[in-house]
């Protein structure tokens, strides 16, 4: 039985954020799904640095398509969560069918994995509170608000929750994820 990983994402989310995992967990000998609002082609993002900038920058990225619409999510099928960044998670966490998927994965403790911008949908439903987080560094106040206990690194690992800050930190995120599922749900 292959084991498989859900990735939820919209329109505007980080290109890398999405890709990366979505390759390496693929690599590793896992079924990825891509999960978004809609059945549709998406168009992600690419955050980039440079200087005299006080904030990241924007540019268009790549498309992909979403293999599936958040109201054909059957959590129960899938062993673990990613919850890439970029500008997404600010409009999917208004998403009810979303916060539904979010919420089963925390009440079952599977593992999960969020960057950057993807706490803001983890505390949309309440599953930061009395943990440790990292994020993009400008969610600290958020993360706080959300009643987490907010570490700039590279990964932050709480139970089955791993987070990061951003693309430059992958190699780590990964690294601490897929340790946690060769544990919890190894490829067989």
């Amino acid at each position: 039985m292959t084991r498989k990983i859900l990735i939820v994402t919209g329109d505007a989310a980080e290109s890398l954020e999405v890709l990366y995992p979505y390759q390496r967990l693929r690599e590793e000998g896992y079924d990825v799904h891509i999960a978004a609002p809609t059945r549709k082609k998406l168009r992600f993002v690419v955050h980039d640095f440079e200087p005299g900038f006080d904030t990241y920058t924007e540019k268009p990225g790549y498309t992909w398509p979403a293999d599936l619409a958040f109201s054909e999510v059957d959590p129960g099928e899938y062993v673990a969560l990613v919850i890439p960044g970029g500008r997404a998670p600010e409009y999917l966490r208004n998403d009810p069918e979303l916060r539904k998927i979010l919420k089963s994965f925390f009440d079952t403790d599977k593992p999960v994995a969020q960057i950057c911008h993807g706490p803001l949908l983890t505390a949309a439903v309440d599953a930061l509170r009395g943990r440790r987080v990292t994020a993009y560094p400008a969610l600290e106040l958020d993360m706080q608000a959300a009643g987490a206990a907010f570490q700039d690194a590279e990964a932050v690992v709480d139970g089955t929750l791993v987070s990061s800050r951003a693309w430059p930190d992958h190699s780590r995120w990964m690294r601490e994820f897929l340790t946690i599922l060769r544990a919890k749900a190894p490829v067989t």
